[in-house]
């Protein structure tokens, strides 16, 4: 990070009030501050009088938009929870877990994350790959549902956003200041299939304080989710079964939040201060039993595996901003800290038996592995926009925006502790030393232009984005250093146009680019890092750039419903992705474990490609005013060659399908109503491994007893069917071996869980 450009965009941010502050005071042409609507009731918030929809969204560019209001009455835990319920949001996570978003199927790197507006920084994954260093993704199931007020998720980018959003951005807009009126506590407990009970409390106040208002809220919930996990492996497909692995992966933790927000009046402008914390503390233990010829006994027992990981997170942000007229328009001054920390211990004892055909336990052998893991990022920004009328419904927006950007990763381990049993003295485990220690410092200066327009129904815009990118790349351990700068010019634009009161259409076209993430620039080798296979980054990635077209139909039905189609395309330039080097990797022991070294490349070009529909109704048209709807279906493609052939991207659902229903019975005061969703299948290919992914469909239902005009009882249901993810893994030696088909292993595993229940009472006061 620069800390000149630091000091001198700090320096810079008072000056800049006090001169604007006098420049105001003496333009008498100034456009005044927008107001904000009216603070909406606590008691609101918690007794929802009528069904909420899908907001109709005015800006320029796709954008759609959902308020709380929508998710809230299936009580989702996390944002991840929530989305599941929009469209052509899908996950590569195990069942119950909705964390990396996959926007249109795509990789979460290809997907910007945004809290009120702001990117944020966060690790990517907290454990498997690249647990160690993931930073171009954001886990949305980190944040509580309980702190949003609104999701947008933006299709297609203007200039005035970062340009980092291949496949899209979502923008999770927390609760303000201006937004409550009253407070509301909510408590509630949750059973999960083993009959564990967790908790989850919380509360939120909003009101005068002062001159300003002031919300705060804070919440703990627990967090549980047992599995249970099979393997069959085979030579080939149709072969005699080799071997099989039962397993049990349980994940318990709490989540702890806590948000604050002010806005108050400050000379001719308005000053908002708003700050978030979230303290993840999770546990994940898993336990595997390896049987050969799929015989569960005592004379066929292969291996024994214990592997836990004790995981502890913490993520902050404090952001204010200075909105006041200057110069005939309005001026805005925002300044930003973000930070994140993730702490992991791991442990994983093995016990291989029958490794020969002595009897238990000569022959026999343990293994011991212990890491520990710290990742640190922080992230300061600054902006300085300023937006104007430079003519009769033309609108000029100009501004900078900086970003600097420090991640320090470091992975200590024991020696590996390996010994034949029997052992009447175990040799006891080393000290831990740092295997792996590496920082990425990123300096973004970002300046913009953008105009816009509106005239008898029709609105656009037009804007260039020039984003400069300063990489540097040190690693500690091999002593290597690597400096790399790019710039790329990002045009966007955008039109909507009304054809009738209730009919519009739109259309944008945007350039995008995606970063290569820390791990992927990485030189270290982080060994297993992807299943047995260890992975290498490649300081010299290029950004991959890509151009993307949306058009769409959208038709207001009624007072509130809305059907809407989207058509998007993007063609990707120096696509990044993970391939094979072809050498051994650290735990190479053939014939039984072959393993390989991994890193990434730019692989060339690719495309994207696909058609969404969205509805969201009262169905008042048949007399059925109590009644909402809901449905999104979502097909996604795309192509991109690579050794073998053609293919999709990986792991890119080929669709998402959602449907629901919300029946309000106002008489009793009381609400029922069910969610179905159902992703399609992915599918990865890299050379030595081909994977096919499933999942079983998501049921989701929910009944509420509102109690006078300030309370809510609310019984929920989730994963009703017993959702399950299926995997087929083919696996090969060599390139030669993969086109011909000749099967190094062929395994199939499956994973379910069972339903979550949750009984909440929420009261406004």
């Amino acid at each position: 990070m620069k800390k000149t450009t630091l000091f001198a965009l700090a320096a810079f941010a008072p000056l800049a009030l006090a001169a604007s502050s006098a420049l105001a005071a003496t333009a008498a042409n100034d456009a005044p501050i927008a107001t904000a609507d009216e603070p909406t009731l606590a008691s609101e918030v918690v007794v929802q009088a009528k069904i909420a929809y899908r907001n109709r969204s005015e800006s320029t560019a796709p954008v759609l938009e959902y308020g709380l209001d929508y998710f809230q009455r299936f009580e989702p835990l996390t944002v991840g929870d929530a989305l599941k319920r929009v469209p052509s949001v899908s996950f590569l996570s195990d069942v119950l877990e909705s964390d990396g978003v996959r926007l249109r199927g795509l990789d979460p790197a290809y997907t910007q994350i945004l809290i009120n507006g702001e990117k944020v920084p966060g690790s990517g994954s907290s454990s498997g790959a690249f647990g160690s260093g993931a930073d171009q993704a954001f886990f949305v199931d980190r944040i509580p549902a309980e702190l949003i007020d609104h999701i947008e998720i933006v299709r297609s980018n203007s200039a005035n956003r970062s340009g980092d959003a291949v496949a899209g951005a979502l923008n999770i807009v927390l609760r303000d200041a201006l937004a409550l009126d009253g407070g509301y506590v909510r408590a509630g407990a949750l059973m999960f299939d083993d009959k564990r009970i967790r908790g989850a409390f919380g509360g939120v106040w909003g009101g005068q304080v002062g001159p300003g208002r002031l919300l705060i809220g804070a919440n703990v919930q627990g967090r549980r989710n047992p599995k249970e996990k099979l393997s069959l492996r085979y030579d080939e497909p149709g072969a005699s079964l080799n071997n099989n692995e039962i397993q049990t992966d349980t994940r318990n933790g709490t989540d702890s939040s806590f948000n604050i927000a002010y806005d108050v009046p400050v000379g001719p402008g308005q000053l908002s201060v708003n700050g978030f914390y979230v303290h993840t503390d999770r546990f994940q233990d898993e336990d595997s039993i390896e049987y050969n010829k799929g015989v569960a006994a005592n004379a066929n027992l292969s291996t024994i595996n214990n592997n836990d990981v004790d995981i502890q997170q913490d993520s902050y942000s404090l952001n204010g901003k200075y909105k006041f007229p200057m110069a005939g328009g309005e001026t805005s001054i925002k300044l930003g800290y973000a930070a994140f920390q993730n702490d992991e211990y791991e442990f994983e004892y093995e016990t291989e038996y029958l490794r020969d055909t002595t009897p238990f336990p000569d022959g026999d052998r343990f293994t011991g592995d212990r890491a520990k893991t710290r990742i640190t990022d922080d992230e300061v920004s600054a902006k300085l926009e300023h937006k104007r009328e430079i003519a009769e419904g033309t609108d000029l927006e100009f501004g900078v925006q900086y970003e600097g950007k420090r991640r320090d990763a470091r992975v200590s381990e024991v020696p590996r502790n390996r010994y034949n049993l029997p052992s009447a003295s175990p040799p006891a485990y080393g000290p831990f030393a740092i295997s792996s220690k590496a920082r990425l410092e990123q300096t973004r200066l970002d300046p913009y232009v953008m105009l816009s327009g509106r005239s008898n129904g029709l609105k656009w815009e037009a804007g260039l984005r020039y984003e400069t990118t300063d990489v540097k790349v040190q690693d500690f351990v091999i002593n290597a250093k690597t400096d790399k700068d790019y710039n790329v010019l990002l045009p966007s634009a955008s039109v909507r146009y009304d054809l009738t009161g209730a009919d519009q259409i739109y259309a944008s076209v945007a350039r995008t680019v995606r970063r290569a993430g820390f791990e992927y620039l990485s030189p270290v080798t982080l060994e297993e890092e992807l299943g047995d296979n260890d992975f290498r980054g490649d300081p010299t990635l290029e950004p991959e750039k890509a151009w993307g077209v949306d058009v769409g139909y959208e038709r207001r039905m009624g007072r509130d419903g809305v059907f809407g189609i989207n058509v998007f395309y993007r063609d990707i330039k120096d696509l990044i992705e993970i391939y094979n080097t072809g050498a051994p990797g650290s735990a190479n022991d053939p014939p039984d474990d072959v393993t390989w070294l991994y890193s990434a490349r730019n692989t060339g070009d690719g495309k994207v490609y696909g058609i969404e529909f969205d509805l969201s109704t009262p169905l008042s048209f048949i007399g059925w005013d109590n009644t909402g709807v809901f449905l999104n279906y979502s097909y996604l493609d795309s192509e991109v060659k690579d050794e073998f052939g053609k293919r999709r991207f990986n792991s890119q659902a080929e669709s998402v399908f959602n449907v629901g229903f919300i029946q309000d019975i106002p008489s009793f005061g009381a609400a029922f109503g069910m969610t179905y969703r159902k992703q399609g299948e992915a599918y990865s290919r890299v050379v030595g491994e081909e994977v096919t992914t499933t999942y079983g469909a998501d049921l989701e239902a929910f009944i509420e007893k509102r109690i006078g005009k300030n309370t809510v009882v609310r019984l929920t249901g989730s994963n009703l069917l017993d959702a399950k993810k299926e995997e087929t893994f083919n696996k090969f030696t060599t390139i030669a071996d993969q086109r011909g088909r000749s099967f190094d292993e062929y395994e199939l595993e499956r994973e379910k869980a069972g339903p979550v229940f949750q009984l909440t009472a929420r009261m406004a006061f």
